[in-house]
């Protein structure tokens, strides 16, 4: 395919991720507007750029033609939890959206089962309709749910392993192993303090209004 041909492959993956994002966004203010507190601290979403896909397409043997078939996450949905515990409430939002407005594919708990690297995440391959000039298509999404402090350790593990290809030191690897570690600890204290953290906030938000009148 041509630049302008992945520009129109590509089309309703984007369209697929500001819907979901939008979808995403209304749920944290409903939950704003009854006063209650949401599960989802933000969502951020991306497409993978063409040449992750081809580089992707050459190492899993994937042809070129069935990319959309084959690869689940060239469109990609991301959402932060404060809490490890609200990474479970929002799988229950998509699980009980599925069927609807999406259909799940398959879970990958990662958090349970993290990876050899240490990654720890929640993973739901969806298929999302997207309405085309040439009528619906189902596309896949990949939904990744995670703690703020995972998210920080994935990322720095991402940039990492990006500059060191398939070759990350043994050094670098175990310090972002203990990382990971500390990580998962920091959201263990976290839910231990939970409540208190969530009156503070709410002490807060009721000052900031009591501001603005």
């Amino acid at each position: 395919m041509d630049t302008q041909d992945w520009k129109i492959f590509l089309i309703p993956y984007s369209q697929a991720i500001e819907e979901l994002k939008v979808k995403f966004k209304a749920i944290r203010k409903e939950f704003a507007i009854l006063d209650e507190y949401s599960p989802i601290e933000f969502i951020t979403g991306r497409v993978k750029k063409v040449s992750s896909i081809l580089e992707k397409a050459e190492r899993k043997n994937i042809p070129l033609d069935q990319v959309d078939k084959k690869m689940e996450d060239i469109a990609g949905i991301r959402i932060m939890c404060q809490f490890a515990e609200d990474i479970y409430k929002v799988i229950d939002i998509i699980r009980a959206r599925s069927g609807k407005d999406l259909y799940i594919v398959e879970e990958r708990d990662y958090i349970t089962n993290l990876k050899p690297s240490g990654y720890r995440s929640y993973h739901i391959i969806i298929k999302y309709p997207v309405q085309t000039a040439m009528g619906e298509r189902l596309i896949f999404v990949e939904i990744q749910i995670r703690t703020l402090a995972m998210n920080f350790w994935a990322t720095i593990e991402h940039s990492l392993r990006y500059k060191y290809r398939q070759n990350m030191p043994a050094e670098i690897q175990d310090r972002l192993n203990k990382a990971a570690e500390a990580a998962f600890q920091l959201d263990g204290e976290m839910s231990e303090i939970r409540d208190e953290v969530l009156k503070a906030q709410e002490i807060i938000q009721e000052k900031s209004a009591k501001d603005i009148d």
